[in-house]
């Protein structure tokens, strides 16, 4: 009986131990996912980063930054869905009288 006892628990023991192991597993792996698309991420903002600057530097015509900047927010906005854009200080003060 203290035997079987015994074995029980140290069943137990060792089925706790292994599904603590296997979240610990799954939590290690979405969190190196989790890491590696933030840093696909950054290199995608990287990117806009030197498309800003190229353009800044070499386009015809001097660009206004900010409208630069404020369409790139917009378009990602409109991107999501329809219904979703960006608005400025001015946007939103006129949108809320």
């Amino acid at each position: 009986m203290i035997r079987k006892t015994a074995l029980i628990a140290t069943g137990i023991a060792i089925g706790a131990g292994c599904a603590t192991l296997g979240q610990q597993a799954r939590a290690l792996v979405g969190s190196s996912q989790a890491l590696a698309a933030t840093a696909e991420t950054y290199k995608h903002l990287s990117l806009f980063g030197d498309v800003f600057d190229k353009v800044r530097a070499d386009y015809v015509e001097k660009p206004d930054e900010q409208k630069l900047v404020e369409n790139a927010i917009n378009g990602m906005l409109t991107s999501l869905d329809p219904h979703s854009s960006y608005l400025d200080a001015k946007g939103f003060k006129d949108m809320r009288t």
